[in-house]
């Protein structure tokens, strides 16, 4: 009975994030949501401002303590160690839709498009998503959200860690999820004061997230083979290493 609630606890946590996941793509690209970055359209306002970073901010907090390892022993003294990764994923995706909900849209346009450029940046932000989706199957997405560690613990299948290994995008950059991110939100033939706000706060938590806290934890993790991927492969812009790729990051 155990083994089996925590199996449907983690299916559930899967379907609400790819509902949270599915949502995110019509909120940044204005399209088939009720209620997006940049919809119903309002101007600056002090609160608005200060609503939108208090909900990205609690987002950044939540996703950085709670992917740390520190954490991840606290809360398995708690908890089930197989349902740990499906609670990280509840709780990010509750927080993204709870950030959908309350988002103060503020409607300055900052830049807009048409013709061919509006094709192209439509086109990137899509390519963007799918660099997303396609980067956590490269790596394994049912892991990754927590549907595998619920599925082996209902067979008593004793968990294995994956070993290191390198495969298809994540030969070009070590974070290509974080730069699909990149891409999607700053590809946009509309762009807003809001939109802009979002898009440069999230930047800002990807590359310090990404730089100080998940590198050194897989450098704990996987040690000199991790280094050696460092001086290889650049962190998030393709073809840039060293101190060349420090300074367009």
């Amino acid at each position: 009975m155990k083994r089996s609630a925590i199996f449907l606890f983690g299916c559930f946590a899967y379907v609400i994030f790819l509902i949270a996941f599915l949502y995110a793509i019509g909120f940044v690209t204005n399209s088939f949501v009720p209620k997006s970055i940049d919809s119903p359209e309002s101007t600056w306002s002090t609160s608005s401002y200060l609503i939108n970073m208090t909900l990205l901010g609690v987002f950044a907090i939540q996703h950085s303590v709670m992917a740390r390892p520190w954490f991840k022993k606290w809360i398995t003294a708690y908890i089930d160690k197989a349902m740990e990764r499906s609670v990280f994923v509840l709780l990010s995706s509750l927080l993204l839709l709870v950030l959908y909900w309350q988002w103060r849209p503020i409607g300055t346009i900052v830049w807009k498009t048409n013709g061919i450029s509006n094709f192209i940046l439509t086109a990137g932000g899509l390519l963007g998503w799918l660099i997303v989706l396609a980067s956590t199957f490269m790596i394994n997405h049912f892991d990754l959200f927590g549907l595998k560690q619920v599925f082996d613990n209902l067979k008593t299948k004793q968990r294995k860690e994956s070993p290191f290994q390198v495969s298809w995008f994540y030969k070009l950059v070590r974070h290509p999820l974080m730069l699909g991110f990149l891409i999607a939100f700053w590809s946009t033939p509309q762009m807003t004061v809001g939109h802009l706000i979002f898009t440069v706060c999230t930047k800002a938590y990807i590359l310090i997230a990404v730089k100080f806290f998940e590198e050194k934890d897989l450098v704990v993790e996987h040690g000199e083979t991790y280094r050696q991927y460092q001086k290889n492969v650049p962190m998030i812009i393709p073809f840039a290493k060293g101190k060349k790729q420090k300074s367009v990051l």
